[in-house]
């Protein structure tokens, strides 16, 4: 029985293209996932009040905002005040309606 003829050159390359492709695509999709599995890992640093602003006695902060002129805070029970961003006074209180 005579041997088999060796393959086409083009066959060749395609068989190439094929694994350098497949390759490329597997390093592609671990190293997708290794970013994924880094930046989900990170968490986000929670905002804090800034250290100028001094809340007022027996309030219990609950969430904080910053925005580019104030600072507002919402305390328990309703109450929501609002900083200035640069000199961290009180410039305003508003007391929520109870549901």
């Amino acid at each position: 029985m005579p041997p088999d003829p060796p393959p086409h050159p083009d066959v060749r390359f395609v068989k190439r293209l094929v694994v350098v492709l497949t390759s490329v695509m597997i390093v592609g999709l671990i190293l997708i996932l290794g970013l994924l599995v880094i930046r989900i890992g990170m968490a986000p640093v929670p905002l804090g009040l800034p250290a100028n602003i001094a809340l007022p006695e027996g309030t219990v902060m609950e969430a904080v905002t910053l925005s580019r002129d104030w600072v507002v805070v919402l305390g328990q029970g309703g109450e929501v005040l609002f900083f200035d961003r640069d000199g961290g006074s009180l410039r305003h209180r508003l007391d929520l309606p109870q549901e």
